[in-house]
């Protein structure tokens, strides 16, 4: 056969190929069933150019045609099988239009397709250590004392308070003087005979009230300062310095005499015995300072020091207060409330009860200056319902004072206080005023004071007390 005649067997097969494979294409559903086999087997059945296991040897060669056509024409062959709606069977498809070797044109890149859905979110992770405690920050320096505010406006007078309930029953008085005898009575008949208790133990009192706390004592000195401590073990050595700068080079010795030879073309002598060490030389001069090295690490805590002499006590605590009496005459038997305020900037003194209450242990000065007009005047300085100074002025225009220092302690309460009403001459007016002054001299301790508030008051009757008169020494 020629040539001529292989060509046409080939192209009738060619046209077989085709229409068998448009009349599958018609017959099979548009849905397909996902290929089961794996990405290793489809490339089996996709073999390469050069591949002779499957199409067998080209029967035209290294031809770039075939039944006479042009490359361009099968790559129009290729791209029309591609296109079919359902693409033919392997073993239909041409060799050439499955050469794994063929690099076609690289395409235009195509657009960005969607975003996908977002995916589930992920499982939350383990916890992470604790961190190490931070350092505690420095404590920041005490602020500067604010000034002193404008004093207000005095305040309207208040609506007249109820009527105060009933006082208690008042103290048992003294013991009255001893009645006469009165005539024997008539004598009563016998009584039954008692019986004896179950036990004769006898049951005790009811225990009596304490009594009042006793005055603090003065303060100690302060302690001797303790001896000296032994010294401490000697410590250890500290690292060896640097070598030192070599010194300068010696001076030359002089030149030793010259030996006698009387040996001719004599052979080379061993080599002498090194002379004796030289003087050493004078010191150079020092070097330039070397570079600073870096700076050490932080040394541990030293051990805690002895503990200092203690230092004298200076507590920042003040108390004073002065007020005028602004009523003349005023009631006897409870405190006399002097109600014009002076000074009370640490408010413990209550003007509307005239009474100073201690807020710490120590000594404290008080004095009254008191204008008397019409009456005698009988006036005492009162702690704790107990008179300790008392003066009287008998004439009917005159000034009582008085001068003084107390040990109070804590809570311990001060007041003035007028004998009765016939004896109540204290007055006041805009050209004669009465005045009741006192304030803390030295505490006695670095105790902090006490709050500003006031406590509340035993119910408790004012008298004027009783103390023994002064003796008088024989002349």
């Amino acid at each position: 056969m020629d040539g001529t005649s292989v060509r046409s067997i080939l192209q009738s097969l060619l046209g077989l190929m085709l229409g068998a494979s448009l009349s599958s294409g018609m017959a099979v559903p548009e849905t397909f069933p996902e290929d089961p086999r794996s990405p290793l087997e489809n490339a089996r059945l996709f073999p390469s150019a050069n591949d002779t296991t499957m199409f067998g040897p080209a029967p035209w060669g290294n031809d770039t045609t075939m039944f006479g056509q042009s490359q361009g024409a099968q790559l129009a062959l290729c791209d029309m099988l591609m296109a079919l709606p359902v693409p033919p069977p392997v073993d239909q498809v041409p060799w050439f239009c499955i050469c794994s070797h063929c690099s076609g044109s690289l395409g235009v890149k195509g657009d960005r397709g969607d975003r996908g859905l977002p995916g589930m979110p992920g499982s939350p992770g383990l916890r992470g250590l604790t961190g190490f405690t931070g350092r505690p920050g420095f404590v920041g320096n005490q602020g500067i004392k604010g000034e002193k505010g404008d004093e207000g406006l005095k305040g309207d007078r208040g609506p007249e308070g109820y009527t105060g309930p009933k006082g208690g029953q008042g103290y048992k008085g003294e013991k009255g003087d001893r009645g006469l005898d009165g005539l024997a009575g008539v004598t009563g008949p016998k009584g039954d005979l008692g019986q004896c208790p179950d036990t004769c133990v006898a049951l005790p009192g009811l225990p009596g009230v304490p009594g009042l706390p006793g005055a603090v004592g003065p303060r100690g000195l302060p302690g001797v300062g303790g001896a000296t401590g032994a010294t401490g073990p000697k410590g250890d050595a500290g690292p060896m310095g640097p070598a030192g700068v070599p010194g300068a080079l010696g001076l030359k010795g002089n030149q030793g005499a010259e030996g006698k030879c009387n040996c001719t073309d004599g052979a080379k002598g061993g080599q002498g015995e090194p002379g004796p060490k030289g003087q050493t030389g004078v010191q150079g001069v020092a070097g330039a300072q070397g570079i600073k090295g870096d700076t050490g690490l932080k040394g541990g805590q030293g051990d805690m020091g002895m503990m200092g002499i203690p230092g004298p006590c200076m507590p920042n605590i003040q108390s004073a207060f002065s007020a005028s009496l602004n009523v003349v005459y005023p009631s006897p038997n409870m405190p006399v409330a002097f109600a014009t305020v002076l000074s009370n900037v640490q408010r413990h003194y209550d003007p509307t009860t005239g009474i100073y209450m201690a807020p710490i242990n120590g000594t404290y000065a008080f004095s009254y200056h008191l204008t008397v007009f019409g009456r005698m005047l009988k006036v005492g300085l009162f702690v704790n319902y107990v008179p300790v100074v008392k003066t009287t002025e008998a004439s009917q225009l005159g000034t009582a004072s008085q001068q003084v220092l107390l040990h109070l302690s804590r809570f311990d309460r001060v007041w003035i206080q007028v004998r009765d009403a016939v004896t109540n001459g204290m007055y006041a007016s805009s050209e004669a005023s009465s005045t009741f002054t006192g304030y803390l001299l030295s505490p006695d301790s670095c105790d902090m004071v006490l709050s500003r508030e006031f406590p509340v008051l035993e119910n408790r009757a004012y008298d004027w007390g009783t103390e023994p008169e002064p003796t008088t020494p024989a002349p």
